[in-house]
């Protein structure tokens, strides 16, 4: 008899298990509640049985304290009240470990398995049942199992790729319609969608992205609609692919791996979402061992992961699973793809959090981890932390520019004292005494794009982080430059000037810069600012572009910016002062509308622009 043509309700527990065994249960959406409830049912002398298992969207029955002497909890991840607290109170554990590394666990006898309960589609008429939205570390537990006990759910979606199990590797079996779990997309608040945005930034057209659930991925998702030819290889999908791959955003045409397939081994969503993974041919679902091997994972040029943290210390380690001595989650695959998007030709490895906690009182960038807590991911392996408040580059950076670039992404409450908390641990100059400011003029999010000759270009402030790039940037200028610019041949930049040139009170003076990306970040192509004169309610205003950039609009987009900045400030004017011999600059503040003033400097020219009636009828009196 096949699971064809038999209807069952119940399994004989006993031909199958014994006490001591080890069961694992089916993943994510996927998990077999009938045949726990049927397992609980007919347990008769049966004790201490082991459960294996990842995330459960589940009430996890198997974990309540009324049934600890029938099971015992072994999560690889945790999720879910029951397994928490069964964990926290000493029923249960927890077994941290590498998703890409679980398959091998069963196979090589650190992990043995019993039984392998999971949840199946009704089989097609060759005899082949579908995994379904949850293929991931299920396939191995089907290979790995002396027996294979299944729920047959015609309510699970049949999904392509390698998720089909044949009749003949089923043991027993239950008939079971089963409502898959459902979740529905959070409601976005305002740092989310700020993530979001910075996140999206990062992003190339053409890349390949791995996402996770919650409301940081699908707050990046929605700010991909005008990318073009992304693609998927990721260890799981949510309901924020679908409109994305509708529209052609996520196409897979350039992938350099799986070409033209979305690649997962779950899905988490809404009904919309299962039904749209129901026999489509574009997306397939693969183990774990395979979709969340480093090595194949690498294989996708342009390979960007993007993971979350429980919080991050000021070096780039990264706390993912536990809160303190709690522990809340588990590795999952964030370290496969973080390693494997380092791996990737052109990848980058991304970690998104809050900048604090819900109720804002503690900073989830940290001088040093809190007590308890684990590192998931190396200081070595992530190139980028992005908060609410910007993104901090941190690859090929020394532990000075980490703590300089993290202190920039953390809530400004505690900057100060996160900048106090550095010089005790790390090696942060005497000199480097001011936090980073912000320039909330510039917008919701404080960088803007830019496309000058084709190019893409940030507009952002500057910041103490930038004590290096912006030294970079003054040795590459001539000798033409320099004495345009500070009108003497200055012929060095100490690391301590370039701290003071970017530790700027932006609350005050203004900084900004334009900057390029590059395998290690970012570099700076320009830098405008003005200096705040109190007495006349003014800003100086003085100006670099690096030489091979000039005549793009870079000059007039920067001084565009800082004249709305100073309007928004209620400034009266700004001023400069030009060498007469640099006509090109002149040209920048004439067309800006500033008007030449008198001045006593025959070899420079003074400008004005009035921001106010009152200062345009003073400076037409001139």
């Amino acid at each position: 008899m096949t699971a064809q043509d038999e209807q069952r309700d119940s399994v004989k527990w006993g031909d199958y298990l014994q006490s001591g065994n080890r069961i694992f249960i089916g993943s994510n959406a996927a998990v077999p509640n009938a045949l726990i409830d049927d397992l609980i049912a007919n347990s008769h002398g049966l004790h201490d049985i082991e459960t294996v298992h990842i995330l459960t969207l589940s009430e996890n029955v198997w974990a309540k304290a009324k049934h600890k002497d029938l099971f015992k909890v072994n999560s690889l991840f945790i999720g879910g009240k029951n397994i928490r607290e069964a964990i926290a109170e000493g029923r249960g554990d927890y077994t941290p470990c590498f998703i890409s590394d679980v398959p091998r666990l069963f196979n090589e006898n650190s992990l043995p398995l019993d039984a392998a309960l999971i949840m199946v589609s009704p089989p097609d008429e060759y005899g082949y049942c579908s995994l379904g939205v949850s293929v991931d570390i299920v396939s191995a537990a089907v290979k790995a199992a002396k027996y294979v006990i299944a729920q047959i759910n015609p309510k699970m979606p049949r999904t392509n790729g390698h998720s089909f199990v044949h009749v003949n590797q089923i043991h027993s079996w239950i008939n079971a319609e089963q409502e898959l779990p459902q979740i529905i997309a959070p409601v976005m608040d305002r740092r989310t969608e700020q993530i979001g945005q910075y996140v999206s930034m990062l992003i190339d057209n053409g890349a390949t992205l791995q996402i996770g659930i919650g409301k940081i991925p699908e707050a990046v998702l929605t700010y991909l609609g005008n990318h073009k030819d992304l693609g998927i290889h990721s260890e799981m999908i949510s309901d924020g692919v679908i409109d994305l791959m509708l529209k052609g955003v996520i196409n897979n045409r350039r992938k350099t791996y799986h070409k033209g397939k979305a690649v997962v081994t779950f899905c988490i969503g809404s009904q919309k979402l299962y039904d749209f993974v129901d026999g489509n041919p574009h997306i397939e679902f693969y183990p774990s061992e395979h979709v969340n091997s480093p090595v194949k994972i690498a294989k996708n040029d342009n390979m960007v992961s993007i993971n979350s943290a429980i919080e991050v210390d000021l070096t780039g380690q990264v706390v993912s699973d536990s809160i303190g001595y709690q522990f809340y989650s588990g590795i999952g695959g964030q370290v496969d793809f973080v390693r494997g998007a380092s791996l990737s030709k052109g990848g980058k490895a991304i970690i998104a959090l809050p900048s604090t906690t819900k109720d804002g009182k503690t900073s989830r960038i940290v001088a040093h981890i809190t007590e308890g807590g684990g590192v998931v991911t190396s200081r070595g392996h992530v190139a980028f932390v992005v908060t609410e408040f910007g993104i901090a580059s941190l690859q090929g950076k020394s532990i000075r520019e980490r703590a300089l670039e993290l202190i920039r992404i953390a809530h400004p409450k505690f900057r100060d004292q996160l900048l106090s908390d550095v010089r005790k641990h790390y090696w942060v100059p005497e000199y480097q005494e001011s936090s980073p400011s912000s320039v909330p003029e510039l917008g919701t999010i404080e960088m803007k794009r830019f496309n000058f000759a084709d190019i893409n270009y940030t507009l952002r402030a500057l910041a103490p982080a930038d004590e290096r790039k912006l030294q970079e940037f003054f040795y590459s200028h001539n000798k033409e430059t320099l004495i345009m610019r500070y009108n003497h041949h200055i012929t060095q930049m100490t690391r301590e000037k370039s701290c003071n040139l970017v530790s700027v009170n932006q609350h005050t003076d203004l900084a900004l810069c334009f900057t390029k990306k590059n395998s290690l970040g970012e570099s700076i192509q320009a830098v405008a600012r003005y200096y705040y004169i109190e007495s006349i309610n003014s800003g100086e205003v003085a100006f670099v572009i690096k030489e091979s950039l000039r005549g793009r609009g870079m000059a007039s987009t920067l001084l565009g910016e800082m004249i709305a900045i100073a309007k928004i400030r209620k400034l009266d004017s700004l001023v400069a002062c030009v060498r007469r011999d640099n006509g090109s600059m002149l040209k920048v503040f004439e067309r800006a509308g500033f008007v030449r003033q008198p001045s006593e400097d025959f070899d420079e020219v003074s400008l004005k622009l009035a921001l106010t009636e009152a200062e345009t009828v003073n400076t037409e009196t001139h």
